[in-house]
């Protein structure tokens, strides 16, 4: 970077969030990060001086499974920065069974497509007065195992699942990550703002914490190479700082960099605006009390 360029990153703390941050760190970015504890914060922020000494870092504490944390983090980070350069709504959980947040939604949707939506729509602003300014967004292929989408069924879905059930909801959860990125990608067509998603491919990092065995299997998969972290940073920090990708929006990449195509009704405009319309009405009071706050 030619210039320090403020990024917010969320899910930062870990896995390909956390590569993501210390590349861009490298690159002179002031860092803007969300943790959902000072621990947690603290801990970052050692490894990620001890690979760029001289980073910007400052964090805002949110637990993404509180709506109004999420919105009082973003509301702050708006109110005291002219600029953002760049947003990477990366913060993301895979549950194993159904957990219901305290504001009544299932804790995945809550924290997987919820959250990032409303984060983004309080610093939208402050994204459009900044621009050109970028937004990533991260989606899955595990989308392709949702078996479709009902907005109005399955944003308010809190039936109970088992751990082998808990892939089509985290699917439906990413899906809705894509179908949000071309939305809003259409909605910023000419402010100067490109919206992107993109698959990390598969990674070795903490979605899969609450399984009894993910050390060992995050130790055996590092040890052969398998589902490397760095892999899926390296297209984030690509879209987010590549000057190729400063005029290109609304797209949905695959961790070579490649288009892709959702799986239905991921690919349909129609769709994606009803789920964007659905959203805005589930979220419309908090998006106003935290963008006056702004």
């Amino acid at each position: 970077m030619s210039s320090a360029k403020l990024v917010v990153i969320t899910g930062a703390t870990s896995g390909i969030g956390q590569f993501a941050a210390i590349e861009l760190a490298k690159k002179g970015a002031h860092l803007v990060l969300t943790a959902r504890s000072e621990e947690k914060a603290a801990e970052t922020r050692s490894i990620i001086e001890a690979q760029a000494p001289e980073a910007l870092i400052d964090f805002h504490y949110a637990d993404f499974s509180n709506l109004d944390q999420v919105g009082e983090a973003a509301a702050k980070i708006a109110s005291l920065h002219e600029r953002i350069d760049i947003l990477i709504n990366n913060a993301g959980i895979h549950a194993f069974e159904q957990r219901i947040s305290m504001d009544g939604f299932s804790e995945m949707v809550t924290v997987n497509y919820l959250a990032p939506w409303l984060f983004t729509n309080i610093l939208r602003k402050r994204l459009v007065n900044s621009s050109p300014s970028r937004i990533v967004n991260v989606g899955s292929e595990a989308s392709q195992q949702s078996g479709g989408l009902d907005p109005k069924v399955d944003l308010l879905h809190t039936e109970p699942f088992s751990a082998l059930g808990s892939s089509k909801i985290y699917g439906k959860t990413k899906l809705m990550n894509i179908m949000f990125s071309y939305e809003l990608a259409r909605q910023l067509e000419g402010t100067g703002v490109a919206v992107n998603c993109v698959c990390p491919g598969f990674n070795a990092t903490g979605l899969g914490r609450e399984l009894s065995f993910a050390a060992p299997l995050k130790w055996i998969l590092n040890t052969l190479n398998i589902g490397d972290p760095r892999r899926g940073a390296g297209i984030i920090v690509r879209l987010a700082t590549d000057p190729d990708y400063q005029s290109v929006s609304g797209g949905y990449y695959s961790v070579k960099a490649k288009l892709q195509t959702p799986i239905s009704p991921g690919d349909d405009p129609a769709s994606q605006h009803e789920l964007w319309n659905v959203t805005a009405g589930l979220l419309a009071e908090r998006t106003k009390r935290f963008n006056q706050n702004e």
